[in-house]
């Protein structure tokens, strides 16, 4: 289907933490190929992988080895081929990582340009100074770690330049030889079969002193070139686009149609947690009345959490303190201008505010990624480095190792979460699968319904504004279909009236348990809503309507058969 990224339900994930088929306590290909009848059934429609090329892991395999190789611990390329297979057999697109920003200080290119000095033809792939005084009004971007974005080389007497960790040099993107070289490496995987290419920390590609290096027109530039080769080549692969930026800066980044097809949108996650705390719509009206508009056929990525820390780059000052005061109050939880939890334990594992949550995440505008074991609400361990306690084992089953792997616990990857609360001897899929009134079946019916209605995945958003602002109100509507959703903020029951009057004389359909509510016929409607709890409705014309246009079918219909007579 064209476009199909509109109407996606995406679900990310790390190979190595799904599912561990060969029993060295690291998740593969064969194991997640394994799992792939699971995640048909919970409904999502595509995996966006982690990367999983070769690399020395010292960020997570950000730090790339062989673009055009599979790492060996999570399989080889026969088993990432076949894996491709079998989601196509089960209609889900793969979106892979494609880390276009830097490379590891391992990679071939690098070592070779310090091996031969500027007489390798690798040199210019990269970025050299005799000194630290170049680009100096460009901000170090993982403060907690870095001191500088330039590191000295002593095999070649320079420094060269990162705008990430030392371990990783950025390429050069004004050398068109780079560009071409990342052209190959699309090709090389979209042959393969691959559905799409998240490009990582992308604001950062090219580089002009005397500016901040972020979001320049020569990195626009660069991503168009990628974007003119990519649908020279392929029919229906997408660009996601990775740019922690605020909206007007990201939106450039869909070009008119002709840079990303989707990018994330950032500033939008922090402020669904203030407004949940606060009890007040208006940090996320204000955001998405604020944003750009975009090109028809591009759209925004949602998340709630995802594999780093919930960042907080995007805010101001005081909303930044506000959110480590509300939900992060152990400073192990904070990291690089954010909060290194998941989920469920940023709200306290209360049910009801994961739900609205979730109810917000699949009917706001955009495209909903779903992280790894949220739907079932995994928990996180802050105890572990860097962002890993968010990328910990799924946990599957009561049984050892949460059924993630078969190897003696000592050597998985990382240790699965054993607390009272979110330990895998009783929080996992088997039991939750067991269970009518589990998260993991509400997400389950959530993900089934929203495919039922092209008006969450294209439709436009207009937000109503009821006095009541703990009540966020907004209707989704694409062609005759139109949705009326609703959010109860509060920790208190709520009542409220909604102007409805465009609507007089529709009813509206409840649409988990299709129960019908009284009939639009005055100018204010009244609701009572529990305390966190969300409504969806379908707004549909009245009995009176439906007998009409009945009628006229039939008419039509009878006219057609006296006429064949």
């Amino acid at each position: 289907m064209k476009h199909w990224y509109k109407d996606a339900v995406i679900y990310e994930m790390h190979v190595k933490s799904f599912f561990d088929k060969n029993k060295d306590g690291i998740g593969d290909f064969k194991g997640l190929i394994e799992k792939l009848d699971y995640l048909q059934n919970l409904g999502i429609t595509a995996i966006w992988l982690l990367p999983f090329f070769a690399s020395p892991l010292k960020d997570d395999g950000y730090d790339i080895l062989d673009y055009y190789a599979i790492n060996p611990e999570y399989g080889t390329l026969r088993d990432f081929k076949k894996f491709v297979r079998e989601c196509k057999k089960r209609n889900i697109k793969t979106i892979i990582e494609l880390v276009v920003n830097h490379v590891s200080d391992q990679h071939f290119w690098f070592q070779d340009a310090i091996r031969n000095g500027e007489q390798s033809k690798y040199w210019n792939y990269f970025i050299w100074s005799d000194t630290q005084e170049k680009f100096k009004d460009t901000r170090v971007i993982f403060n907690d770690t870095e001191k500088s974005n330039w590191t000295w080389q002593p095999d070649v007497k320079k420094f060269y330049w990162h705008r990430f960790f030392s371990c990783q040099p950025d390429l050069d993107h004004n050398n068109p030889r780079v560009v071409r070289s990342i052209n190959k490496i699309i090709k090389y995987w979209g042959e393969i079969g691959v559905d799409g290419f998240r490009l990582d920390a992308i604001p950062y590609l090219c580089v002009k002193e005397g500016t901040s290096n972020e979001n320049l027109e020569e990195t626009h530039n660069v991503i168009k070139n990628w974007r003119k080769y990519l649908d020279s080549e392929f029919e229906n692969k997408i660009f996601l686009a990775e740019a922690n930026k605020w909206p007007h800066d990201v939106a450039q980044y869909f070009g008119n149609d002709d840079e990303c097809h989707m990018a994330y949108n950032f500033p939008l996650m922090p402020r669904i947690f203030i407004s949940i705390r606060k009890e007040n719509r208006n940090p996320i009206t204000e955001i998405m009345e604020n944003l750009p508009k975009i090109p028809e056929n591009c759209q925004w990525a949602l998340f709630l959490r995802n594999h780093d820390e919930l960042t907080l780059e995007m805010v101001t000052d005081e909303e930044r303190d506000y959110m480590y005061k509300e939900y992060a109050k152990d400073p192990k939880m904070r990291l690089n201008l954010g909060i290194r939890r998941r989920l469920a334990p940023l709200v306290e594992n209360d049910r009801r505010i994961i739900e609205i949550l979730n109810s917000i995440l699949f009917s706001f505008p955009g495209t909903p990624i779903i992280y790894y074991g949220d739907e079932i609400g995994m928990g996180d361990n802050v105890y572990l480095g860097d962002r890993n306690g968010v990328r910990t084992p799924m946990q599957w089953s009561p049984d050892r190792n949460a059924g993630f792997s078969l190897a003696n616990p000592n050597q998985l990857y990382l240790p699965p979460i054993m607390d009272p609360i979110y330990g895998y001897q009783s929080l996992n899929v088997e039991n939750r699968e067991k269970q009518p009134a589990s998260l993991l079946n509400f997400m389950k019916k959530m993900l089934a319904t929203r495919k039922k209605y092209k008006s969450f995945g294209r439709g436009t958003t207009e937000f109503l504004k009821p006095k009541n602002n703990k009540i966020l109100a907004y209707i989704r509507a694409y062609e005759e279909e139109k949705i009326l959703c609703i959010v109860n903020l509060a920790k208190t029951a709520e009542f409220f009236e909604l102007d409805l009057s465009t609507f007089n004389g529709h009813k509206i359909v409840e649409i988990f348990g299709q129960s019908i509510f009284p009939k639009l016929e005055q100018q204010k409607y009244v609701f009572m809503m529990q305390p966190h709890s969300f409504f969806w409705f379908e707004i549909k014309k009245s009995d009176i309507d439906d007998k009409i246009n009945l009628l006229s079918q039939s008419a039509v219909s009878a006219t057609g058969q006296m006429q064949n007579k």
